[in-house]
């Protein structure tokens, strides 16, 4: 069985890589267990902050490493909140200030400008030194909503509104989220990648 670190502390992101890897041959261990601390994320895309979380990671575990970048990426506002997604609101951020300040920018954008997407970028990493870290991206389509809806997920689920599904990503249940979310898909590729 292959030990393998996710380079996260974020409880909502470790609970889906959970429920995505299960029935997996993988031991999926959180960087919290070899008391890792999240890196300051200084890359300027999400691959780059991916490549750092995951190098930080496997190089205070001594074992490969799993990150992801992962932001919203909404046109009206030419693509922020992006790579600053989780910390959009300041530097004291929190989901609900996240999506406050989100709604108050679209506040006057009607709703067949509030094309979104999600964007993940997952990279493996098999040491610290990997020269060809293993990149991953998924992406989700959909629209801001004009308040919340819903109780599961985190981040901004309760403002992404799903066409297929007609409702929010927070309205989903986990199954079907981690079936056809931005993670989702990029995890899905990775698992895709190690049983070749």
């Amino acid at each position: 069985m292959n030990q393998i670190v996710l380079a996260s502390n974020n409880k909502g992101k470790l609970k889906e890589f959970e429920q995505l890897f299960q029935n997996q041959p993988f031991e999926f261990t959180s960087q919290s267990e070899f008391d890792v601390d999240d890196v300051e994320e200084t890359g300027l895309s999400f691959v780059e902050n991916a490549i750092l979380k995951a190098r930080h990671a496997a190089q205070v575990s001594g074992l490969p490493a799993i990150a992801d970048d992962s932001g919203l990426e909404v046109d009206a506002l030419n693509g922020q909140p992006g790579i600053y997604s989780a910390r959009f609101s300041g530097e004291d951020a929190t989901d609900q200030r996240n999506n406050a300040k989100l709604l108050s920018l679209l506040a006057d954008i009607p709703q067949e400008r509030r094309t979104a997407r999600f964007r993940c970028l997952l990279v493996y990493m098999r040491h610290s030194s990997d020269p060809t870290p293993s990149i991953f991206q998924g992406s989700w389509e959909g629209q801001i909503l004009f308040e919340p809806r819903g109780e599961n997920g985190f981040g901004y689920d309760p403002l992404f509104y799903v066409p297929e599904h007609q409702c929010s990503g927070a309205e989903l249940s986990a199954e079907i989220k981690n079936g056809i979310s931005h993670r989702g898909q990029a995890i899905a590729k990775l698992f895709s990648a190690f049983n070749k």
